[in-house]
Protein backbone atom coordinates (compact mmCIF):
# COMPACT_ATOMS: atom_id res chain seq x y z
CA UNK A 1 0.00 0.00 0.00
CA UNK A 2 3.02 2.33 0.39
CA UNK A 3 3.39 2.55 -3.40
CA UNK A 4 -0.32 3.38 -3.68
CA UNK A 5 0.01 6.14 -1.09
CA UNK A 6 2.94 7.64 -3.00
CA UNK A 7 0.93 7.41 -6.22
CA UNK A 8 -1.93 9.28 -4.58
CA UNK A 9 0.36 12.11 -3.47
CA UNK A 10 1.82 12.44 -6.96
CA UNK A 11 -1.58 12.45 -8.59
CA UNK A 12 -3.10 14.88 -6.13
CA UNK A 13 -0.27 17.39 -6.11
CA UNK A 14 -1.53 19.33 -9.19
CA UNK A 15 -4.90 19.70 -7.53
CA UNK A 16 -3.49 20.97 -4.30
CA UNK A 17 -1.29 23.41 -6.19
CA UNK A 18 -4.25 24.74 -8.12
CA UNK A 19 -6.18 25.32 -4.91
CA UNK A 20 -3.33 27.36 -3.45
CA UNK A 21 -2.96 29.63 -6.46
CA UNK A 22 -6.52 30.53 -7.36
CA UNK A 23 -7.14 32.37 -4.10
CA UNK A 24 -10.84 31.55 -4.25
CA UNK A 25 -12.20 29.14 -1.66
CA UNK A 26 -15.54 29.08 -3.47
CA UNK A 27 -14.04 26.74 -6.07
CA UNK A 28 -12.59 24.23 -3.58
CA UNK A 29 -14.50 21.19 -2.38
CA UNK A 30 -14.77 20.34 1.29
CA UNK A 31 -13.07 17.09 0.36
CA UNK A 32 -9.98 18.89 -0.87
CA UNK A 33 -10.01 21.38 1.99
CA UNK A 34 -10.09 18.52 4.51
CA UNK A 35 -7.21 16.67 2.91
CA UNK A 36 -9.67 14.21 1.39
CA UNK A 37 -10.91 12.99 4.76
CA UNK A 38 -14.47 14.24 4.24
CA UNK A 39 -16.95 14.85 1.46
CA UNK A 40 -19.35 17.78 1.49
CA UNK A 41 -23.12 17.64 1.95
CA UNK A 42 -25.33 18.14 -1.09
CA UNK A 43 -25.76 21.89 -0.64
CA UNK A 44 -22.08 22.15 -1.61
CA UNK A 45 -22.96 20.97 -5.15
CA UNK A 46 -25.26 23.91 -5.76
CA UNK A 47 -22.78 26.35 -4.23
CA UNK A 48 -19.88 25.07 -6.30
CA UNK A 49 -21.91 25.01 -9.48
CA UNK A 50 -22.86 28.65 -9.07
CA UNK A 51 -19.30 29.60 -8.19
CA UNK A 52 -17.96 27.93 -11.33
CA UNK A 53 -20.59 29.64 -13.48
CA UNK A 54 -19.79 33.01 -11.91
CA UNK A 55 -16.06 32.59 -12.54
CA UNK A 56 -16.44 31.22 -16.11
CA UNK A 57 -19.84 32.43 -17.36
CA UNK A 58 -18.98 31.75 -21.01
CA UNK A 59 -17.91 28.17 -20.30
CA UNK A 60 -20.17 26.90 -17.49
CA UNK A 61 -23.94 26.74 -17.14
CA UNK A 62 -25.72 25.45 -14.04
CA UNK A 63 -29.26 24.12 -14.21
CA UNK A 64 -31.65 21.75 -12.48
CA UNK A 65 -33.05 18.82 -14.39
CA UNK A 66 -35.44 17.35 -11.82
CA UNK A 67 -36.66 17.20 -8.24
CA UNK A 68 -36.25 14.22 -5.91
CA UNK A 69 -39.06 12.58 -3.92
CA UNK A 70 -37.84 14.47 -0.84
CA UNK A 71 -38.02 17.76 -2.73
CA UNK A 72 -34.35 18.39 -3.44
CA UNK A 73 -33.21 19.92 -6.75
CA UNK A 74 -31.15 17.72 -9.06
CA UNK A 75 -28.20 19.88 -10.17
CA UNK A 76 -26.24 19.54 -13.39
CA UNK A 77 -23.44 21.52 -15.06
CA UNK A 78 -22.66 21.99 -18.74
CA UNK A 79 -19.01 22.83 -19.41
CA UNK A 80 -17.47 23.80 -22.74
CA UNK A 81 -15.06 26.53 -23.77
CA UNK A 82 -16.70 26.37 -27.20
CA UNK A 83 -19.63 28.35 -25.81
CA UNK A 84 -22.10 25.52 -26.63
CA UNK A 85 -23.85 25.21 -23.28
CA UNK A 86 -27.25 23.89 -24.30
CA UNK A 87 -28.38 20.90 -26.39
CA UNK A 88 -29.30 22.95 -29.46
CA UNK A 89 -25.91 24.67 -29.55
CA UNK A 90 -24.07 21.36 -29.10
CA UNK A 91 -26.01 19.85 -32.00
CA UNK A 92 -25.55 22.92 -34.20
CA UNK A 93 -21.78 22.81 -33.69
CA UNK A 94 -21.69 18.99 -34.01
CA UNK A 95 -19.86 18.68 -30.70
CA UNK A 96 -19.81 15.35 -28.87
CA UNK A 97 -21.51 15.44 -25.47
CA UNK A 98 -20.02 13.45 -22.58
CA UNK A 99 -22.33 12.73 -19.66
CA UNK A 100 -20.40 12.00 -16.46
CA UNK A 101 -22.49 11.07 -13.44
CA UNK A 102 -21.33 10.62 -9.88
CA UNK A 103 -23.17 9.31 -6.88
CA UNK A 104 -25.71 7.01 -8.49
CA UNK A 105 -24.75 5.03 -5.40
CA UNK A 106 -24.30 7.96 -3.07
CA UNK A 107 -21.87 6.20 -0.74
CA UNK A 108 -19.53 5.76 -3.72
CA UNK A 109 -18.95 9.46 -4.04
CA UNK A 110 -15.47 9.69 -5.58
CA UNK A 111 -16.91 11.05 -8.84
CA UNK A 112 -18.41 14.15 -7.26
CA UNK A 113 -15.20 15.35 -5.64
CA UNK A 114 -12.95 14.29 -8.52
CA UNK A 115 -15.26 15.88 -11.06
CA UNK A 116 -15.21 19.32 -9.48
CA UNK A 117 -11.39 19.22 -9.17
CA UNK A 118 -10.95 18.23 -12.80
CA UNK A 119 -13.46 20.86 -13.94
CA UNK A 120 -11.45 23.56 -12.18
CA UNK A 121 -8.19 22.34 -13.70
CA UNK A 122 -9.58 22.19 -17.23
CA UNK A 123 -11.12 25.64 -16.98
CA UNK A 124 -7.91 27.10 -15.56
CA UNK A 125 -5.92 25.45 -18.35
CA UNK A 126 -3.61 23.65 -15.92
CA UNK A 127 -4.53 20.22 -17.25
CA UNK A 128 -5.53 18.82 -20.66
CA UNK A 129 -5.53 22.30 -22.15
CA UNK A 130 -7.99 22.77 -25.03
CA UNK A 131 -10.03 19.64 -24.31
CA UNK A 132 -13.20 21.58 -23.52
CA UNK A 133 -12.94 23.41 -26.86
CA UNK A 134 -13.93 20.22 -28.69
CA UNK A 135 -16.73 18.77 -26.60
CA UNK A 136 -19.45 19.49 -24.07
CA UNK A 137 -19.06 17.92 -20.65
CA UNK A 138 -22.43 17.35 -18.99
CA UNK A 139 -21.65 16.78 -15.31
CA UNK A 140 -24.13 15.38 -12.78
CA UNK A 141 -22.12 15.43 -9.53
CA UNK A 142 -24.74 13.48 -7.55
CA UNK A 143 -27.47 11.45 -9.22
CA UNK A 144 -28.94 9.88 -6.06
CA UNK A 145 -29.46 13.14 -4.19
CA UNK A 146 -31.76 11.92 -1.40
CA UNK A 147 -29.48 8.96 -0.78
CA UNK A 148 -26.54 11.37 -0.56
CA UNK A 149 -28.20 13.16 2.33
CA UNK A 150 -28.76 9.93 4.26
CA UNK A 151 -25.33 10.68 5.64
CA UNK A 152 -23.43 8.41 8.00
CA UNK A 153 -20.05 6.83 8.78
CA UNK A 154 -21.09 3.20 8.19
CA UNK A 155 -23.05 3.37 4.94
CA UNK A 156 -20.15 1.65 3.16
CA UNK A 157 -18.64 -0.83 5.63
CA UNK A 158 -16.35 -2.29 2.93
CA UNK A 159 -14.89 1.09 1.99
CA UNK A 160 -12.01 3.21 3.33
CA UNK A 161 -13.20 6.78 3.47
CA UNK A 162 -14.48 9.39 3.40
CA UNK A 163 -15.39 9.80 7.07
CA UNK A 164 -19.11 9.93 6.25
CA UNK A 165 -20.97 9.30 3.03
CA UNK A 166 -24.42 8.82 1.59
CA UNK A 167 -26.49 5.66 1.13
CA UNK A 168 -26.78 3.31 -1.85
CA UNK A 169 -30.53 3.58 -2.44
CA UNK A 170 -32.93 6.48 -2.91
CA UNK A 171 -35.50 7.78 -0.42
CA UNK A 172 -37.90 5.24 -1.99
CA UNK A 173 -35.26 2.53 -1.39
CA UNK A 174 -34.68 2.03 -5.11
CA UNK A 175 -31.25 1.27 -6.55
CA UNK A 176 -30.93 3.65 -9.49
CA UNK A 177 -28.35 1.43 -11.14
CA UNK A 178 -31.00 -1.25 -11.54
CA UNK A 179 -33.60 1.16 -12.91
CA UNK A 180 -32.48 2.30 -16.36
CA UNK A 181 -34.94 0.11 -18.26
CA UNK A 182 -37.96 0.01 -15.97
CA UNK A 183 -37.46 3.69 -15.03
CA UNK A 184 -39.63 3.57 -11.91
CA UNK A 185 -37.75 6.17 -9.87
CA UNK A 186 -38.56 9.86 -10.37
CA UNK A 187 -34.81 10.47 -10.41
CA UNK A 188 -34.38 8.04 -13.30
CA UNK A 189 -37.22 9.60 -15.24
CA UNK A 190 -35.50 12.97 -14.83
CA UNK A 191 -32.16 11.50 -15.94
CA UNK A 192 -33.63 9.89 -19.05
CA UNK A 193 -35.28 13.21 -19.94
CA UNK A 194 -31.85 14.83 -19.61
CA UNK A 195 -30.36 12.12 -21.82
CA UNK A 196 -33.11 12.63 -24.38
CA UNK A 197 -32.44 16.38 -24.50
CA UNK A 198 -28.65 16.16 -24.80
CA UNK A 199 -28.15 12.79 -26.55
CA UNK A 200 -24.68 12.15 -25.06
CA UNK A 201 -22.26 10.24 -27.24
CA UNK A 202 -20.75 8.71 -24.11
CA UNK A 203 -22.13 8.22 -20.61
CA UNK A 204 -19.55 7.62 -17.88
CA UNK A 205 -20.80 6.22 -14.57
CA UNK A 206 -18.44 6.55 -11.57
CA UNK A 207 -18.51 3.89 -8.83
CA UNK A 208 -16.48 2.14 -6.14
CA UNK A 209 -16.26 -1.67 -6.01
CA UNK A 210 -17.08 -4.02 -3.20
CA UNK A 211 -15.39 -7.39 -2.99
CA UNK A 212 -12.03 -8.97 -2.32
CA UNK A 213 -8.82 -7.23 -1.28
CA UNK A 214 -6.28 -6.90 -4.07
CA UNK A 215 -3.85 -4.39 -5.58
CA UNK A 216 -5.64 -3.44 -8.80
CA UNK A 217 -7.03 0.03 -8.17
CA UNK A 218 -9.60 0.63 -10.93
CA UNK A 219 -11.63 -1.22 -13.53
CA UNK A 220 -12.90 0.21 -16.82
CA UNK A 221 -15.71 -1.41 -18.79
CA UNK A 222 -17.25 -0.13 -22.00
CA UNK A 223 -20.19 -1.22 -24.12
CA UNK A 224 -20.49 -1.60 -27.01
CA UNK A 225 -17.38 -3.75 -26.99
CA UNK A 226 -18.95 -7.20 -26.78
CA UNK A 227 -22.55 -6.40 -27.76
CA UNK A 228 -24.38 -3.89 -29.92
CA UNK A 229 -23.47 -2.28 -33.23
CA UNK A 230 -20.33 -3.84 -34.74
CA UNK A 231 -18.59 -0.54 -35.58
CA UNK A 232 -19.35 0.89 -32.15
CA UNK A 233 -17.94 -2.28 -30.61
CA UNK A 234 -14.64 -1.42 -32.29
CA UNK A 235 -14.85 2.15 -30.99
CA UNK A 236 -15.75 1.01 -27.48
CA UNK A 237 -12.86 -1.44 -27.34
CA UNK A 238 -10.46 1.26 -28.54
CA UNK A 239 -11.75 3.73 -25.95
CA UNK A 240 -11.39 1.20 -23.13
CA UNK A 241 -7.84 0.26 -24.19
CA UNK A 242 -6.76 3.90 -24.47
CA UNK A 243 -8.16 4.88 -21.07
CA UNK A 244 -6.60 1.85 -19.37
CA UNK A 245 -3.25 2.56 -21.00
CA UNK A 246 -3.31 6.18 -19.82
CA UNK A 247 -4.29 5.17 -16.29
CA UNK A 248 -1.48 2.62 -16.17
CA UNK A 249 1.03 5.22 -17.35
CA UNK A 250 -0.06 7.31 -14.37
CA UNK A 251 0.70 4.50 -11.95
CA UNK A 252 -2.56 2.58 -11.82
CA UNK A 253 -3.14 -1.13 -12.30
CA UNK A 254 -6.35 -0.96 -14.31
CA UNK A 255 -8.59 -3.86 -15.27
CA UNK A 256 -10.82 -4.24 -18.36
CA UNK A 257 -13.42 -6.26 -16.42
CA UNK A 258 -15.33 -5.88 -13.16
CA UNK A 259 -13.44 -7.85 -10.49
CA UNK A 260 -16.33 -9.80 -8.99
CA UNK A 261 -15.18 -13.26 -7.97
CA UNK A 262 -16.78 -16.10 -9.89
CA UNK A 263 -17.35 -17.87 -6.57
CA UNK A 264 -18.23 -15.75 -3.58
CA UNK A 265 -15.27 -15.04 -1.30
CA UNK A 266 -12.97 -17.49 -3.10
CA UNK A 267 -10.10 -15.83 -5.02
CA UNK A 268 -8.96 -19.15 -6.47
CA UNK A 269 -12.19 -19.32 -8.51
CA UNK A 270 -11.06 -16.33 -10.58
CA UNK A 271 -13.28 -14.00 -12.55
CA UNK A 272 -15.84 -14.03 -15.35
CA UNK A 273 -16.36 -11.03 -17.59
CA UNK A 274 -19.93 -10.04 -18.35
CA UNK A 275 -22.15 -8.08 -20.70
CA UNK A 276 -24.34 -6.25 -18.25
CA UNK A 277 -28.08 -6.05 -18.94
CA UNK A 278 -29.67 -2.64 -19.49
CA UNK A 279 -30.87 -2.17 -15.93
CA UNK A 280 -27.26 -0.94 -15.50
CA UNK A 281 -26.04 2.31 -17.02
CA UNK A 282 -23.33 0.85 -19.26
CA UNK A 283 -25.67 -1.90 -20.40
CA UNK A 284 -28.36 0.62 -21.28
CA UNK A 285 -26.56 3.13 -23.47
CA UNK A 286 -25.35 0.57 -26.01
CA UNK A 287 -29.03 -0.10 -26.82
CA UNK A 288 -29.26 3.57 -27.81
CA UNK A 289 -26.20 3.15 -30.09
CA UNK A 290 -24.11 5.20 -27.71
CA UNK A 291 -21.06 4.41 -25.58
CA UNK A 292 -21.52 3.52 -21.93
CA UNK A 293 -18.58 3.32 -19.52
CA UNK A 294 -18.43 1.97 -15.97
CA UNK A 295 -15.45 3.08 -13.87
CA UNK A 296 -14.94 1.43 -10.48
CA UNK A 297 -12.16 2.39 -8.12
CA UNK A 298 -11.29 -0.17 -5.48
CA UNK A 299 -13.07 0.20 -2.13
CA UNK A 300 -10.04 -0.73 -0.03
CA UNK A 301 -7.96 2.18 -1.32
CA UNK A 302 -7.98 5.30 0.82
CA UNK A 303 -10.23 8.12 -0.32
CA UNK A 304 -7.41 10.44 -1.54
CA UNK A 305 -6.13 7.72 -3.87
CA UNK A 306 -9.59 6.91 -5.18
CA UNK A 307 -10.41 10.54 -5.91
CA UNK A 308 -7.11 10.98 -7.73
CA UNK A 309 -7.58 7.88 -9.87
CA UNK A 310 -11.18 8.85 -10.67
CA UNK A 311 -9.95 12.26 -11.75
CA UNK A 312 -7.37 10.63 -14.00
CA UNK A 313 -10.09 8.50 -15.58
CA UNK A 314 -12.28 11.54 -16.23
CA UNK A 315 -9.43 13.39 -17.93
CA UNK A 316 -8.50 10.34 -20.02
CA UNK A 317 -12.08 9.95 -21.25
CA UNK A 318 -12.48 13.63 -22.09
CA UNK A 319 -9.19 13.61 -24.00
CA UNK A 320 -10.21 10.54 -25.98
CA UNK A 321 -13.55 12.09 -26.91
CA UNK A 322 -11.88 15.35 -27.83
CA UNK A 323 -9.55 13.42 -30.16
CA UNK A 324 -12.01 10.91 -31.64
CA UNK A 325 -15.45 12.29 -30.88
CA UNK A 326 -16.17 13.48 -34.42
CA UNK A 327 -15.48 10.02 -35.86
CA UNK A 328 -17.43 8.30 -33.08
CA UNK A 329 -20.40 10.63 -33.63
CA UNK A 330 -20.41 9.62 -37.29
CA UNK A 331 -20.28 5.95 -36.29
CA UNK A 332 -23.17 6.44 -33.87
CA UNK A 333 -25.24 8.14 -36.57
CA UNK A 334 -24.50 5.24 -38.93
CA UNK A 335 -25.52 2.79 -36.18
CA UNK A 336 -28.80 4.67 -35.78
CA UNK A 337 -29.45 4.31 -39.48
CA UNK A 338 -28.49 0.63 -39.52
CA UNK A 339 -30.79 -0.08 -36.58
CA UNK A 340 -33.81 0.98 -38.62
CA UNK A 341 -33.29 -2.17 -40.73
CA UNK A 342 -33.19 -4.71 -37.87
CA UNK A 343 -36.75 -5.96 -38.49
CA UNK A 344 -36.80 -9.71 -39.09
CA UNK A 345 -33.17 -10.06 -37.96
CA UNK A 346 -31.82 -12.17 -35.06
CA UNK A 347 -31.15 -10.17 -31.91
CA UNK A 348 -29.10 -11.22 -28.88
CA UNK A 349 -30.98 -10.37 -25.70
CA UNK A 350 -28.52 -11.68 -23.13
CA UNK A 351 -24.97 -12.99 -22.93
CA UNK A 352 -22.88 -15.25 -20.75
CA UNK A 353 -19.19 -16.00 -20.41
CA UNK A 354 -18.25 -19.21 -22.18
CA UNK A 355 -16.39 -22.05 -20.49
CA UNK A 356 -13.22 -20.99 -22.30
CA UNK A 357 -10.64 -20.01 -19.68
CA UNK A 358 -7.48 -17.93 -19.82
CA UNK A 359 -5.13 -17.99 -16.85
CA UNK A 360 -4.04 -14.53 -15.71
CA UNK A 361 -1.58 -13.08 -13.22
CA UNK A 362 -3.62 -10.96 -10.82
CA UNK A 363 -2.14 -8.57 -8.27
CA UNK A 364 -3.50 -9.74 -4.94
CA UNK A 365 -2.40 -10.38 -1.37
CA UNK A 366 -1.63 -13.55 0.52
CA UNK A 367 -4.76 -15.00 2.05
CA UNK A 368 -6.05 -17.94 4.03
CA UNK A 369 -9.42 -19.68 3.98
CA UNK A 370 -10.33 -21.34 7.26
CA UNK A 371 -13.59 -22.45 8.89
CA UNK A 372 -15.32 -19.70 10.83
CA UNK A 373 -16.72 -20.36 14.31
CA UNK A 374 -19.09 -17.43 13.72
CA UNK A 375 -20.72 -18.20 10.38
CA UNK A 376 -19.76 -21.83 10.03
CA UNK A 377 -18.53 -21.12 6.49
CA UNK A 378 -15.03 -20.80 5.11
CA UNK A 379 -13.65 -17.38 6.06
CA UNK A 380 -11.17 -15.53 3.83
CA UNK A 381 -8.53 -13.39 5.53
CA UNK A 382 -6.18 -11.18 3.52
CA UNK A 383 -2.70 -10.12 4.63
CA UNK A 384 -2.01 -6.67 3.13
CA UNK A 385 1.61 -6.83 4.27
CA UNK A 386 2.27 -9.70 1.83
CA UNK A 387 1.66 -8.83 -1.82
CA UNK A 388 1.09 -11.89 -3.93
CA UNK A 389 0.42 -12.66 -7.58
CA UNK A 390 -2.62 -14.89 -8.00
CA UNK A 391 -2.56 -17.26 -10.99
CA UNK A 392 -6.29 -17.57 -11.56
CA UNK A 393 -8.78 -18.25 -14.37
CA UNK A 394 -10.59 -15.56 -16.33
CA UNK A 395 -13.59 -16.36 -18.52
CA UNK A 396 -13.78 -13.46 -20.94
CA UNK A 397 -15.29 -14.87 -24.16
CA UNK A 398 -18.93 -13.87 -24.45
CA UNK A 399 -21.54 -16.12 -26.07
CA UNK A 400 -25.25 -15.41 -26.63
CA UNK A 401 -27.47 -16.99 -23.96
CA UNK A 402 -30.86 -15.61 -25.08
CA UNK A 403 -31.76 -14.71 -28.65
CA UNK A 404 -34.90 -13.69 -30.51
CA UNK A 405 -35.95 -12.51 -33.93
CA UNK A 406 -37.21 -8.95 -34.17
CA UNK A 407 -40.65 -8.65 -35.80
CA UNK A 408 -40.43 -7.31 -39.33
CA UNK A 409 -42.66 -4.30 -38.75
CA UNK A 410 -42.88 -3.86 -35.00
CA UNK A 411 -44.95 -4.51 -31.90
CA UNK A 412 -48.64 -3.95 -31.18
CA UNK A 413 -49.91 -3.17 -27.69
CA UNK A 414 -53.68 -3.67 -27.31
CA UNK A 415 -55.53 -0.62 -26.01
CA UNK A 416 -56.19 -2.19 -22.62
CA UNK A 417 -52.46 -2.26 -21.89
CA UNK A 418 -51.48 0.99 -23.60
CA UNK A 419 -51.58 3.02 -20.40
CA UNK A 420 -48.91 0.75 -18.89
CA UNK A 421 -46.59 0.67 -21.89
CA UNK A 422 -46.93 4.21 -23.27
CA UNK A 423 -45.20 6.01 -20.35
CA UNK A 424 -42.20 3.69 -20.70
CA UNK A 425 -41.99 4.33 -24.44
CA UNK A 426 -42.08 8.07 -23.80
CA UNK A 427 -39.44 8.06 -21.08
CA UNK A 428 -37.04 6.18 -23.37
CA UNK A 429 -37.74 8.49 -26.30
CA UNK A 430 -39.10 5.68 -28.51
CA UNK A 431 -41.27 6.24 -31.55
CA UNK A 432 -44.83 4.88 -31.53
CA UNK A 433 -48.33 5.83 -32.62
CA UNK A 434 -51.89 5.13 -31.55
CA UNK A 435 -54.30 3.38 -33.89
CA UNK A 436 -57.14 5.71 -34.81
CA UNK A 437 -59.51 2.89 -35.72
CA UNK A 438 -60.05 -0.77 -34.98
CA UNK A 439 -57.68 -3.02 -36.91
CA UNK A 440 -57.89 -6.71 -37.76
CA UNK A 441 -54.65 -8.36 -38.83
CA UNK A 442 -52.44 -11.40 -38.60
CA UNK A 443 -49.91 -11.13 -35.76
CA UNK A 444 -47.34 -13.14 -33.85
CA UNK A 445 -48.59 -13.95 -30.37
CA UNK A 446 -46.57 -15.35 -27.46
CA UNK A 447 -48.46 -17.84 -25.33
CA UNK A 448 -46.93 -19.07 -22.09
CA UNK A 449 -46.61 -22.77 -21.35
CA UNK A 450 -44.97 -22.08 -17.98
CA UNK A 451 -45.49 -19.04 -15.75
CA UNK A 452 -42.83 -18.47 -13.09
CA UNK A 453 -43.43 -15.63 -10.63
CA UNK A 454 -40.45 -14.72 -8.45
CA UNK A 455 -40.86 -15.68 -4.82
CA UNK A 456 -39.44 -12.41 -3.54
CA UNK A 457 -39.61 -8.75 -4.51
CA UNK A 458 -36.78 -7.10 -6.46
CA UNK A 459 -36.56 -3.31 -6.58
CA UNK A 460 -40.19 -3.08 -5.52
CA UNK A 461 -41.45 -5.46 -8.24
CA UNK A 462 -42.25 -9.14 -8.51
CA UNK A 463 -40.27 -10.37 -11.47
CA UNK A 464 -41.74 -12.86 -13.93
CA UNK A 465 -40.32 -15.35 -16.41
CA UNK A 466 -42.24 -17.27 -19.06
CA UNK A 467 -41.64 -20.34 -21.14
CA UNK A 468 -43.57 -20.50 -24.37
CA UNK A 469 -43.40 -19.68 -28.05
CA UNK A 470 -44.48 -17.20 -30.68
CA UNK A 471 -47.10 -18.36 -33.21
CA UNK A 472 -49.17 -16.72 -35.93
CA UNK A 473 -52.72 -15.76 -34.91
CA UNK A 474 -55.43 -13.39 -36.07
CA UNK A 475 -56.03 -10.42 -33.77
CA UNK A 476 -58.65 -7.70 -33.44
CA UNK A 477 -57.03 -4.53 -32.11
CA UNK A 478 -59.25 -1.78 -30.74
CA UNK A 479 -58.75 1.88 -31.52
CA UNK A 480 -56.22 3.32 -29.08
CA UNK A 481 -53.87 0.36 -29.41
CA UNK A 482 -50.19 1.22 -29.89
CA UNK A 483 -47.91 0.41 -32.80
CA UNK A 484 -44.18 0.53 -32.00
CA UNK A 485 -42.14 0.31 -35.22
CA UNK A 486 -38.84 -1.52 -35.44
CA UNK A 487 -37.73 0.91 -38.14
CA UNK A 488 -36.33 3.50 -35.73
CA UNK A 489 -32.83 4.33 -34.50
CA UNK A 490 -33.38 2.71 -31.09
CA UNK A 491 -34.69 -0.58 -32.47
CA UNK A 492 -32.42 -2.53 -30.09
CA UNK A 493 -33.97 -0.74 -27.14
CA UNK A 494 -37.47 -1.48 -28.46
CA UNK A 495 -36.73 -5.22 -28.64
CA UNK A 496 -35.03 -5.26 -25.22
CA UNK A 497 -38.06 -3.53 -23.71
CA UNK A 498 -40.84 -5.54 -25.36
CA UNK A 499 -39.56 -9.05 -26.10
CA UNK A 500 -40.64 -11.24 -23.17
CA UNK A 501 -37.34 -13.16 -23.14
CA UNK A 502 -35.22 -10.04 -22.60
CA UNK A 503 -33.83 -9.93 -19.03
CA UNK A 504 -34.94 -6.35 -18.41
CA UNK A 505 -38.10 -6.35 -20.49
CA UNK A 506 -41.24 -4.79 -19.10
CA UNK A 507 -42.62 -8.31 -18.76
CA UNK A 508 -39.72 -9.62 -16.69
CA UNK A 509 -39.93 -6.57 -14.43
CA UNK A 510 -43.53 -7.51 -13.63
CA UNK A 511 -45.50 -4.85 -15.50
CA UNK A 512 -47.75 -7.49 -17.09
CA UNK A 513 -48.21 -9.80 -14.11
CA UNK A 514 -51.98 -9.40 -14.10
CA UNK A 515 -52.15 -10.94 -17.57
CA UNK A 516 -50.82 -14.18 -16.12
CA UNK A 517 -53.17 -14.45 -13.16
CA UNK A 518 -56.13 -16.75 -13.71
CA UNK A 519 -59.41 -14.94 -12.98
CA UNK A 520 -62.19 -17.46 -13.64
CA UNK A 521 -62.61 -21.01 -12.35
CA UNK A 522 -65.05 -23.91 -12.31
CA UNK A 523 -66.14 -25.21 -8.94
CA UNK A 524 -64.91 -28.75 -8.41
CA UNK A 525 -68.30 -30.40 -8.74
CA UNK A 526 -68.94 -28.48 -12.00
CA UNK A 527 -65.52 -29.46 -13.36
CA UNK A 528 -66.24 -33.11 -12.55
CA UNK A 529 -69.50 -32.98 -14.51
CA UNK A 530 -67.83 -31.21 -17.44
CA UNK A 531 -64.98 -33.74 -17.47
CA UNK A 532 -67.36 -36.69 -17.61
CA UNK A 533 -69.24 -35.12 -20.51
CA UNK A 534 -65.98 -34.43 -22.38
CA UNK A 535 -64.75 -37.98 -21.86
CA UNK A 536 -67.50 -39.09 -24.22
CA UNK A 537 -65.27 -37.68 -26.96
CA UNK A 538 -62.96 -40.56 -27.90
CA UNK A 539 -60.09 -38.25 -28.85
CA UNK A 540 -60.22 -36.35 -25.56
CA UNK A 541 -60.49 -39.64 -23.66
CA UNK A 542 -57.45 -41.05 -25.44
CA UNK A 543 -55.40 -37.91 -24.75
CA UNK A 544 -56.38 -37.97 -21.08
CA UNK A 545 -55.49 -41.62 -20.62
CA UNK A 546 -52.17 -41.17 -22.40
CA UNK A 547 -51.32 -38.24 -20.16
CA UNK A 548 -52.13 -40.30 -17.08
CA UNK A 549 -49.81 -43.00 -18.35
CA UNK A 550 -46.92 -40.74 -19.34
CA UNK A 551 -46.96 -38.16 -16.54
CA UNK A 552 -46.99 -39.50 -12.95
CA UNK A 553 -47.07 -35.99 -11.47
CA UNK A 554 -50.13 -35.17 -13.53
CA UNK A 555 -51.79 -38.43 -12.56
CA UNK A 556 -51.24 -37.65 -8.86
CA UNK A 557 -52.54 -34.08 -9.06
CA UNK A 558 -56.37 -33.80 -8.89
CA UNK A 559 -56.29 -30.10 -9.77
CA UNK A 560 -54.14 -30.67 -12.85
CA UNK A 561 -56.41 -33.48 -13.99
CA UNK A 562 -59.49 -31.26 -13.84
CA UNK A 563 -57.63 -28.40 -15.53
CA UNK A 564 -56.89 -30.76 -18.44
CA UNK A 565 -60.60 -30.61 -19.23
CA UNK A 566 -61.09 -26.97 -18.28
CA UNK A 567 -58.51 -25.89 -20.87
CA UNK A 568 -60.45 -27.72 -23.57
CA UNK A 569 -63.83 -26.33 -22.55
CA UNK A 570 -65.43 -23.30 -24.30
CA UNK A 571 -65.41 -21.43 -20.95
CA UNK A 572 -61.60 -21.35 -20.86
CA UNK A 573 -60.17 -17.80 -20.92
CA UNK A 574 -58.22 -17.67 -24.18
CA UNK A 575 -56.34 -14.59 -22.98
CA UNK A 576 -54.88 -16.39 -19.96
CA UNK A 577 -51.15 -16.83 -20.58
CA UNK A 578 -51.23 -14.56 -23.64
CA UNK A 579 -48.48 -11.96 -23.55
CA UNK A 580 -50.28 -8.66 -24.19
CA UNK A 581 -47.73 -7.40 -26.70
CA UNK A 582 -47.94 -8.77 -30.23
CA UNK A 583 -45.43 -8.88 -33.06
CA UNK A 584 -46.38 -7.92 -36.58
CA UNK A 585 -44.78 -8.18 -39.99
CA UNK A 586 -47.10 -5.53 -41.41
CA UNK A 587 -47.60 -2.02 -40.09
CA UNK A 588 -51.26 -1.34 -39.29
CA UNK A 589 -53.10 1.33 -41.30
Amino acid sequence: MARAATLACLLLSPLAGAASTIGDADLVTESEASGFHRTGRYQEVGRLCQAFAARWPAAVRCFDYGTTPEGRPMHAMALSTSGALDPAAARARKLPVVLIQGGIHAGEIDGKDAGFQVARQLLQGTRARGTLDRLVWLFVPVFNVDGHERFGPWNRPNQRGPEQMGFRATAQNLNLNRDYMKADAPEMQAMLALVEQWDPLLAMDLHVTDGAKFRHDVSVQVEPSHAGDATLQRDGAALRAAVIAQLDRQGSHALPFYPALAQNDNPAAGFADEVYPPRFSHGYFQLRNRLGMLVETHAWLRYPQRVAITGNAIVAVLQQVAAHGAAWRADAAAADQAATALGGQPQVLDWKASDQVRMIDFLGYAYTRTPSDVSGALMTQYDETRPQVWHIPLRETMTPSVTTTAPRAGYLVPAGWASIVEPKLRVHGLQYRRLDAESAQQVQAFRATKIDFAKTSTEGRQRLKLSGAWADEPAQLPAGSLFVPIAQPRARLVVALLDPAAPDSLLQWGLFNAAFERKEYMEGYVAEEVARQMLRDRQVKAQFEQRLKDDPDFAANPRARLEFFARRHPSWDTRYGLYPVLGTDTAPP
